[in-house]
């Protein structure tokens, strides 16, 4: 008992130094980050900084002043909102529709979702398929690729098998249909799998820039935050390029603190809102395990 007792402590110890470790390694970059933004630029000196030296927000009031930026906040709002209730609208009846063993031909279209996952058509044909679609230009190219999520499906339909048998019969029984039975029995009662991807879908909604980068290039009005982003870090290369867009030398705005600054702006509300729905990611990925 001595010598379990002794190296499950060793164990417990390693094991904390180890995910402090990794704390580390995750909140590092983002305080130097942070702290960079808020530093008087003059009175950087190289190296990591972990607390702001002096304290400024021009970096941030530049990047707020940045129409691009507005409008890439208004858009990723807009998909962060629309994209997953559009999604959970259409992917939910799909899942539940595969969960019916009765339907003709049922298992030929789980084998067919299913494929998607392992197989996607790629770039190129995508391409043609929005253009064909005259969705390229367009806001609705974010939100109707995205409106099937064969993962979600597959985690939305493992909940729904996972319900007692009873809840669907006593419906039936009370002479609900299938759209009745749907969205008064199943679908109050599948809340903790719902949230859990729509959760999923608005951090990728949020995150996502490489549609806006291959779709809508041409239609400034359109960027995401993402892209915005993305932008800047590309185009502020040099103090000329800053001053070009009529920011004068003497506030002290480098390059490097305009793109800390949109960097902290464009993560910020993911990292305020994350630590509150984690549990609902960690639900989405038990979805099924256990079932009794």
């Amino acid at each position: 008992m001595r010598e379990r007792s002794a190296s499950g402590t060793l164990f417990d110890i390693g094991n904390t130094l180890f995910m402090l470790v990794v704390l580390a390694a995750m909140l590092v970059p983002f305080l130097y980050v942070i702290s960079y933004s808020l530093s008087t630029p003059s009175m950087l000196k190289g190296g990591f900084v972990l607390w702001p030296s002096g304290f400024t927000l021009d970096s941030y009031r530049k990047a707020l002043e940045d129409p691009a930026v507005i409008k890439g906040v208004g858009i990723s709002v807009l998909r962060a909102v629309i994209g997953p209730a559009v999604m959970l609208f259409i992917t939910s009846m799909a899942a539940y529709v595969l969960t019916r063993n009765e339907l003709g031909g049922i298992k030929w279209f789980r084998k067919y979702f299913i494929f998607t996952l392992y197989f996607s058509s790629g770039i190129i044909p995508m391409y043609l398929l929005m253009g064909f679609l005259q969705l390229k230009g367009t806001f609705l190219v974010y939100i109707l690729p995205s409106a099937v999520s064969v993962f979600n499906l597959v985690l939305i339909k493992t909940y729904i098998e996972s319900l007692p048998k009873e809840i669907e019969e006593a419906a039936i029984v009370d002479g609900a249909n299938d759209l009745r039975l749907f969205y008064q029995v199943i679908f109050p009662v599948c809340t903790p799998v719902f949230a859990a991807v729509v959760l999923f879908e608005c951090v990728n909604q949020w995150n996502a820039f490489m549609d806006t980068q291959i779709y809508n290039t041409m239609s400034p009005n359109l960027y995401s935050l993402q892209y915005v982003l993305y932008n800047a870090l590309n185009q502020f290369t040099s103090l000329e390029q800053l001053q070009a867009v009529g920011q004068s030398q003497r506030n002290e705005i480098t390059p490097q603190s305009f793109k800390m600054a949109i960097t902290v702006i464009t993560v910020l509300p993911i990292a305020c809102v994350y630590p509150f729905v984690q549990k609902y990611f960690i639900k989405g990925l038990l979805v099924g395990s256990v079932k009794g």
